[in-house]
């Protein structure tokens, strides 16, 4: 027995949990993040949990860690030089992409610099067509010429993305094989390798994602093992995925494309996992980190999974948590636009130099600073005492917007506020109308450094009855990452109609998948248990551009029975657009199989409600809600399960703090969460 870690390294914190295996406790610490050292928060981290609860490396047990090494590399344009290998003649497949504007509403709305520059594009005399049979062979000479074309313009890695190689892989791992011989010192990626899917754009971009950031994930993942070991952790590391799940370190050297939104998705996995505690079958979270919010539907204690997820300024097209990202962090940039409106993000101050109020060379106005300069924030440190709030700073920071504005820095600060919390009105709104849910049916669950400030700011606008405020919300993240199975994602294209006469080809291409999940689960994972397995198809009416995915009923597919499998089909489009039509033929485009192994889970403590009413620890003088006044201020620690208190107050704690407005009443439940209700739901303000 020993302890369970789970790290998170976010824009400014790095968040430690660690679980007790044998006692179930629970020991949290933040540091900060080390941008221009990435690793070194890890080993400091873990110090600190040596320091402070006497946790030695050697007792570590289990260890699983969320990344943002890849989708850095990518918004910060620091990977590696690439050029990509297409079919002749379709060179232009990045800057084509899906010939959609970036913004419909701006007509000088321009896409981002592909990846790849255009320079760097090279065609290749070879076509397979769309049923796998080979049109013209690949073309030796023309592939050496291309690869002696990339050396010279300095590429450090070749992506193979030929026409069709989903369906034939023939020509991509030719062409792997003869660069290898010609240039063994240059990186190779196949699309089919990487994620074998229709559609060019989409396999395309997603293997030059991967190609970009692999070398450095690799090298990332490599110190790290080599640090771990080095002062005493054992086991072998873990690292979330997108998708919610979990794989070995060495096998993420080769997947990185798999674990470039680890970080969200871990948080979201930590939130499905206190919402299942805690009983509530029907959840908003949101993560509020130093860069952006991030909110998720969760519903039944599991989130939403999807596609074409973006990271940075490119989509990617490998499963992932459904999270919607909105740029509105604790770190956020206020500033006056061209017409002399206030603006709050999406740029951020990030780790350093972070907010003014922070004390480490900000100066520009941020969304923590609007909280403290409104007193808000009247605490002497933040982040388990990392960092030290300098209200002094915080005005100072706001006093030339406030004088733009002609207002005061109060009026100022609190205007920075709303405007955070409207963008996140909107997207959330947005998002809602997209999932065709009503959010008044949901509670809201908050977590993140920034989450628990502006929670029931943003629940009191949509209208939402409840807010959900975990017992170490600022680390949610890590311990999300401790809640995580073992699971992979594996697809192959379908491309036909759901009928009788494909039911064989159906049951060969599950069987076919199942026995790679099986070999990746034993050989790759070596996990020991049984796995579970469940197989889904990307469908359409004939005739559509775009599929849904619909849950593939073994049963019926054994028994041959397709009308079960149709009718869900039906049943699901009909939900989603409002409309179906069961005489229409359906096709089947591609069929997708993830295998789950279930890892050990830590089991938060419950305790006996003491029902009592808590007297605050003090009063500040803060302004809230247009008006400066006297608000409590209580302590987390004392908010024991079965205590209750009211509201306005803020809750102050060694890894964030809650800001509770006019109109909640607080409970907490035998879990630990503070259950904030509004009394009076009365829409935005």
């Amino acid at each position: 027995m020993g302890y369970r870690v789970g790290v998170d390294i976010g824009g400014t914190f790095a968040d430690f949990c660690a679980v007790d295996e044998e006692a179930g406790g629970i020991a949290t610490v933040k540091v900060l993040t080390t941008p221009d050292r990435p690793g070194q928060e890890v080993i400091d981290g873990l110090k600190a949990l040596e320091t402070r609860f006497g946790i030695a490396p050697s007792e570590i047990s289990y260890f699983t860690h969320g990344t943002t090494v890849g989708i850095n590399a990518i918004i910060m344009r620091k990977g590696i030089r690439l050029a990509l290998f297409t079919t002749e003649h379709f060179c232009d497949v990045l800057e084509l992409a899906r010939l959609k504007m970036p913004d419909p509403y701006n007509l000088l709305s321009a896409r981002p610099e592909p990846l790849v520059a255009r320079d760097l594009v090279f065609g290749v005399r070879e076509r397979i067509l769309a049923d796998g049979s080979i049109d013209t062979p690949l073309d030796a000479r023309s592939l050496r010429d291309a690869v002696d074309a990339a050396r010279r313009r300095g590429a450090e890695g070749i992506v193979v993305s030929f026409l069709h190689a989903y369906r034939n892989s023939a020509h991509e791992a030719e062409a792997k094989a003869l660069i290898g011989e010609i240039a063994p010192d240059l990186h190779v990626y196949c699309s089919h390798e990487i994620r074998p899917i229709i559609r060019e754009y989409e396999r395309s971009s997603t293997a030059v994602i991967h190609g970009y950031v692999q070398p450095r994930v690799s090298q990332y993942l490599g110190a790290l093992q080599s640090a771990l070991g080095g002062i005493g952790v054992d086991p072998e590391p873990m690292i979330t995925k997108s998708n919610g799940g979990i794989m070995s370190v060495e096998v993420g050297k080769t997947a990185c494309v798999e674990m470039l939104l680890s970080g969200t998705a871990a948080g979201v996995m930590g939130a499905a996992f206190v919402a299942r505690e805690a009983g509530e079958d029907k959840v908003l979270s949101l993560d509020i980190g130093g860069t952006s919010a991030d909110v998720a539907i969760i519903v039944d204690g599991q989130p939403g999974y999807g596609m074409n997820e973006t990271v940075g300024d490119f989509p990617i097209y490998v499963p992932t948590v459904s999270v919607t990202s909105i740029g509105e962090g604790g770190g956020s940039i206020a500033r006056m636009d061209s017409a002399g409106i206030l603006r709050v993000g999406p740029e951020s101050a990030g780790s350093v130099p972070g907010p003014a109020a922070y004390g480490r060379g900000g100066t520009q106005a941020t969304i923590t600073d609007a909280f403290v300069a409104l007193g808000l924030l009247d605490i002497p440190s933040l982040g388990y005492g990392m960092v030290e709030v300098d209200r002094a700073r915080a005005v100072a920071a706001i006093e030339p917007l406030a004088a733009q504005l002609g207002s005061t820095v109060g009026e100022t600060a609190e205007g920075i506020v709303g405007i955070a919390v409207s963008g996140m009105f909107r997207e959330v709104s947005k998002l809602c109308s997209r999932r065709g849910i009503d959010i008044h049916d949901f509670s809201l669950l908050a977590f993140g450094g920034g989450g628990p400030m502006l929670a029931c700011l943003l629940a009191r606008d949509l209208g939402m009855k409840r807010v959900i405020v975990p017992p170490s919300p600022g680390v949610l993240s890590a311990l999300g990452g401790l809640t995580a199975d073992v699971r992979n994602d594996f697809t192959e294209t379908a491309y036909y109609d759901l009928a009788p006469a494909n039911v064989s080809r159906m049951r060969e291409t599950i069987a076919r998948l199942s026995d790679r999940a099986r070999r990746w689960m034993v050989e790759e994972q070596r996990f020991g248990g049984t796995p579970a397995y469940f197989a889904s198809g990307e469908m359409r009416y004939r005739g559509q551009s775009f599929e849904i995915e619909v849950a593939i009923d073994s049963d019926a597919l054994a028994a041959g029975d397709l009308e079960r499998i149709a009718t869900a089909f039906h049943a699901e489009h009909r939900r989603l657009y409002g409309h179906a039509d069961p005489d229409a033929p359906i096709q089947i485009i591609a069929i997708n199989l993830v295998v789950t192994g279930q890892s050990a889970k830590p089991t938060l403590p419950r305790h006996a409600l003491e029902p009592r009413m808590v007297a605050p620890d003090k009063t500040i003088m803060a302004r809230l809600d247009g008006r400066q006044r006297e608000i409590a201020l209580f302590h987390r620690r004392d908010l024991t399960p079965g205590a209750a208190f009211s509201s306005p107050c803020v809750i102050a704690q060694d890894d964030t703090t809650t800001i509770v407005p006019d109109g909640f009443h607080g409970t907490v439940d035998a879990c630990g969460n503070l259950i904030l209700t509004l009394s009076e739901v009365s829409g935005a303000h």
